[in-house]
């Protein structure tokens, strides 16, 4: 498997996914600058991928500080957060591992400032190695809801691309199967991502169109649908890539289950609803142009949320490594804070 990010030689090494499928290209950030655009710029992308990016982010920021003692340190490791922080709004894994990162310093304050440096890239590797663990749970997990000769659709990137290691949503795909993926407008992350990937790994891929999905269920040729998400409320609801609620209400209409595939970090139970879910919106670029010819006219309103909230009532369950979870999810997701 072709890690998606990776510490290397003092750098953090990702797979530049604005370059896939027709090259794969890795970048390498010795800095927080490169990580931060990185993030901005999707290159590295999907809530787990993003929250490991987050941890290397915050040890490249904070490598080569001349802090002579806790309190100037603990300065520069705040602007750090601080920054990349910054980066994007939506996935909570993001805030999650900065977060670990700034926790991992405050209970050290007592040690040296090189002993501390040491230790935040110890815990950058182990988000990265937990994640993998996570992942390959999740799809043991998951992969009780699909049978062999089921037939899946996907939209967005929830694979190995995502994350460190087998992916959230795509990971539970380890069966017999057949997969339509969403073409996922305007990044045409499941064009370029997830139909690269399934096939990489010999899986029966069909590509579609966004708005082809319905003309699918009707015919029957639906069994399910699987989706990863980047932010997750404690009554269940759920943002993903712009297009996915749309899938639920498709879904939910021709009675298909509609299952949510993620991780712990990507909860945020300190939300009582998807209504608190802050949603990115990015350049009017992304929707006018295709790589960089002009597909619209000049001039035209644009408006681009790169996200979604697929309310509880339309999610049959949610996946994470501690379980399945069902209905209610403002009761069984309580079982998380536990």
């Amino acid at each position: 498997m072709i890690p998606t990010i990776e510490w290397k030689n003092g750098r953090a090494r990702i797979i530049d996914q604005t370059k896939l499928p027709g090259r794969l290209v890795y970048l390498d950030c010795r800095d927080v600058k490169t990580m931060w655009y990185a993030i901005k710029r999707l290159q590295v992308r999907g809530a787990p991928a993003i929250g490991i990016a987050a941890s290397m982010g915050v040890v490249l920021g904070i490598k080569d500080s001349k802090a002579k003692n806790f309190a100037a340190f603990k300065k520069e490791l705040g602007s750090a957060i601080k920054y990349i922080g910054s980066a994007r709004p939506t996935a909570v894994n993001l805030f999650w591992a900065l977060e670990r990162m700034r926790e991992v310093a405050l209970d050290n304050s007592k040690k040296p400032v090189s002993q501390i440096k040491a230790l935040l890239l110890k815990e950058a590797l182990k988000v990265m190695n937990e994640d993998k663990v996570i992942c390959r749970e999740m799809a043991r997990r998951g992969a009780a809801l699909i049978k062999n000769g089921d037939t899946v659709l996907t939209h967005c990137n929830a694979g190995a691309l995502a994350t460190a290691d087998y992916g959230t949503a795509l990971g539970v795909l380890g069966k017999r199967i057949k997969v339509y993926a969403d073409e996922t407008r305007p990044l045409l992350q499941g064009a370029r991502l997830t139909a690269w990937e399934l096939m990489q790994h010999k899986i029966d891929v069909t590509l579609i169109c966004d708005n082809m999905a319905a003309t699918l269920m009707a015919q029957g040729k639906i069994d399910k649908v699987i989706v990863g998400a980047d932010r997750i409320a404690l009554n269940g609801d759920t943002a993903n890539k712009i297009g996915t609620y749309n899938l639920a209400v498709l879904a939910d209409y021709h009675k298909i289950p509609f299952y949510v595939v993620a991780p712990l970090s990507s909860f945020d139970l300190a939300l009582k609803s998807g209504k608190e879910i802050p949603i990115e919106e990015r350049s009017r670029e992304e929707v006018t142009e295709l790589y960089g010819t002009a597909i619209a006219p000049k001039g035209v309103k644009v408006y681009n949320p790169a996200f979604d909230v697929t309310p509880n009532k339309l999610i049959t369950a949610i996946v994470n490594e501690k379980g399945i979870f069902r209905q209610p999810f403002d009761k069984t997701l309580k079982r998380l804070y536990r």
